[in-house]
């Protein structure tokens, strides 16, 4: 790779090329970056659909504060795994199925929501016994092996007995169907799943912790650099590192926030990196807290 721009990705590297807007609009896109807590958890979910099919199948849910990065977890994983058409049999495969927990859940709208998921047509005087039928048989005909569960925590919106029922058809439907069941959320949704015994035996839990000063954050500031189209590599201090992590309190999309606006205002500038001064220059337009709590 050209010394000019070995500190970049290749993906990176190839934006240089393009025009400061683009470049600006680039860095303000939702990208992938990984890192290192992130190929962990995304290794965790892979493994579950390399598992035999059976009774009791395991699960893993996935906890942490608004911000640090679990829908982008989720929806790495569902795109790494997509469905696939084989043209000789005309049948559809779907490994990995994801939705996100409706906000005041129950039965009905629960299984409302899976069959519009799977581009089913629904009666609207269907009874729960029929879209739970219909839903079983769609899942089962498209090899649904893993169904992935954002914002599990809405389960805690419901009464005490719309909690329970939503528990036990989770419950029913990794049981029925030999599927592991991946839930994110955040803390709170810990509470959610304990409201089943028999069900949270089955969780394997990872907890997405704010980012604290070690080696694990250097790693994450600096994967997010390599992916930043600057021209010019951005060295920062320990200081520095300090001070982003004092400024976004260690949430995941507030450094992505700080890092990619000090790379634009690098960009609009001229100086095509970040540097220590830029770093230690730096306020936030919005309280962080507020915005991501």
């Amino acid at each position: 790779m050209n010394e000019e721009i070995s500190h970049l990705t290749a993906g990176a590297a190839a934006l240089l090329v393009e025009t400061d807007e683009r470049r600006i609009r680039a860095i303000r896109s939702r990208r992938w970056v990984l890192y290192p807590r992130a190929k962990q958890a995304l290794d965790r979910l892979s493994a579950l659909l390399d598992y035999p099919r059976g009774t009791r199948m395991p699960s893993i849910a996935i906890y942490g504060d608004s911000g640090m990065g679990k829908t982008m977890i989720m929806k790495r994983f569902r795109d790494q795994h997509p469905p696939s058409f084989n043209p000789v049999t005309g049948t559809l495969k779907t490994p990995v199925l994801a939705m996100e927990m409706t906000s005041r859940p129950g039965e009905r709208r629960f299984y409302a929501e899976l069959l519009t998921l799977l581009g089913a047509p629904q009666r609207p005087r269907a009874d729960i016994a029929q879209m739970e039928q219909a839903t079983l048989r769609i899942m089962e005909a498209i090899g649904v092996q893993v169904l992935v569960i954002d914002e599990v925590h809405n389960i805690l919106a419901g009464t005490y007995r719309e909690q329970r029922i939503v528990l036990n058809t989770l419950r029913f439907l990794s049981n029925r169907l030999h599927i592991s069941l991946v839930c994110f959320g955040v803390n709170e949704a810990r509470e959610a799943i304990s409201g089943d015994v028999q069900l949270a035996r089955r969780f394997e839990q990872l907890t997405l912790s704010r980012w604290a000063a070690n080696e694990q954050f250097e790693t994450l500031v600096t994967s997010i650099l390599r992916n930043t189209p600057l021209r010019r590599p951005s060295v920062l201090t320990p200081k520095s590192l300090r001070r982003i992590l004092q400024i976004t309190e260690g949430i995941t999309a507030n450094i992505f926030h700080m890092v990619n606006n000090l790379a634009i205002d690098a960009i609009e500038n001229g100086s095509e990196q970040i540097t220590n001064e830029a770093v230690e220059s730096w306020e936030p337009e919005f309280d962080a807290e507020a915005a991501f709590a």
